[in-house]
């Protein structure tokens, strides 16, 4: 589904970046874009003859000549500072060189530039240190998911940005203004991002709702589950330690100083559509230090295992012995009660006896629990006044006919 708030322009830009990339799939991308191979095809040659200014319906004149120098050079470089406040000497320099600046200046003169003009104090470039980064080496190998703390609206209520991000390319695949932290919420705009960028092998999050509850072999919630039978693992963080999801922590502290910490949200629709102008910032203009000085896109590629509109099916291992999952999140197997989650009821596991005596239920390739043989088996008398006090209740995905309260 489109990003309904996304200008005509961006969405064009964002496509012709893709496709671009030798190894793209136009077919795929069209798909995803919702648009026909014709069209596709069309704005890719406009792009390859006039560049981004190409794709607009009515071209504009450009806002600077390249053959600008000295003070005016200088000018330029200050209203670049000024339109991305918290842009680096860096960043700016590689950003002059795409907008087709044909004399641009070294960081160390930028730097010097925005000294001079009280744009940056001494202590603030003293404290920017290099860092070590981590990444997976291919696109869509994993996402890191979360919401970023909620943001107070003019008309009342919360925003609540959900941000999904590409390991790999520091892509972000979707930013959504949303209202809630639930499920359904949480299930429509990642539908939304399968949709028009595919399935990754894997979704990081942390451990708290809507995507966990915090403790095994209960910490699957129905959205999770979900996840797995579409074939996408999900790995959780650490209790206690965000630096796990380092790269949409970063983010975040980006998404604020670039945009909430300069922008008052009026409303949901409001901030949505401040959202997809500043994404479409960051994938496609933002030069990022963590990718050598490349913006976002230029790594990036869709997934190619699309999303299947019919779930697949369950296959389990043909060795395994196969148990339907209670309405309790319990089941039978050797004569025992084991309690999975109620986030597999009505589901069936895989259950296998390892050498050692550990019992491990898998759901399909996933081993969702292991039970070591120190576990002592719950006592099905006793596990129905347990759930009822809800001290093991796994949260429901979503109620079906509820709608989003997400743009």
């Amino acid at each position: 589904m489109p990003w309904q708030e996304a200008s005509i322009m961006e969405q064009r830009f964002e496509f012709v970046t893709l496709a671009s990339r030798p190894d793209a799939n136009v077919a795929a991308l069209c798909r995803g874009f919702g648009i026909s191979r014709e069209t596709g095809h069309k704005w890719i040659r406009r792009f390859k003859a006039g560049g981004k200014g190409a794709l607009a319906d009515h071209p504009r004149r450009p806002h600077a000549s390249p053959e600008r120098t000295g003070d005016i050079l200088e000018a330029f470089v200050l209203a670049l500072r000024d339109q991305h406040p918290a842009w680096g000497a860096r960043k700016l320099r590689t950003r002059l060189a795409t907008l087709g600046q044909t004399q641009v200046p070294a960081a160390s003169t930028i730097t010097e530039i925005l000294r001079r003009h009280g744009r940056i104090s001494g202590a603030a470039s003293a404290a920017h240190k290099p860092v070590q980064r981590f990444e997976r080496e291919h696109p869509n190998e994993l996402w890191q998911m979360d919401f970023k703390g909620y943001v107070p609206m003019h008309v009342g209520g919360r925003c609540h940005p959900l941000t999904v991000l590409d390991d790999h390319s520091r892509f972000v695949v979707g930013l959504w203004a949303c209202v809630d932290e639930q499920s359904v919420t949480v299930h429509d705009r990642l539908e939304a991002i399968f949709r028009r960028y595919g399935l990754p092998q894997r979704i990081l999050t942390d451990n708290g709702p809507p995507w966990g509850v915090g403790s095994a072999p209960a910490r699957y919630t129905r959205l999770t589950v979900w996840l797995l039978r579409l074939g996408v693992g999900v790995s959780h963080g650490r209790p206690r330690h965000p630096q796990t999801q380092g790269k949409d922590e970063r983010f975040h502290r980006t998404l604020k100083a670039e945009l909430l910490s300069r922008q008052n949200l009026a409303s949901i629709t409001h901030a949505q559509r401040l959202f997809d102008a500043w994404r479409d910032v960051y994938n496609l203009e933002r030069p990022s230090e963590a990718i050598g000085m490349l913006v976002p896109a230029a790594r990036y590629r869709p997934s190619e295992r699309a999303y299947p509109e019919k779930l697949p099916e369950v296959v389990h291992s043909p060795g395994d012995t196969v148990r339907r999952v209670r309405h309790d999140g319990s089941l039978n197997y050797r004569g025992s009660v084991w309690y999975v989650g109620q986030a597999f009821k009505r589901e069936h596991l895989g259950l296998r006896t390892l050498d050692d005596g550990t019992v491990e239920a898998r759901y399909g390739p996933y081993v969702v629990a292991r039970f070591p043989p120190s576990d002592t088996p719950i006592n099905a008398s006793r596990l129905a006044p347990v759930l009822r006090s809800g001290s093991l209740r796994s949260p429901p995905l979503r109620p079906w006919a509820r709608r989003s309260k997400c743009q």
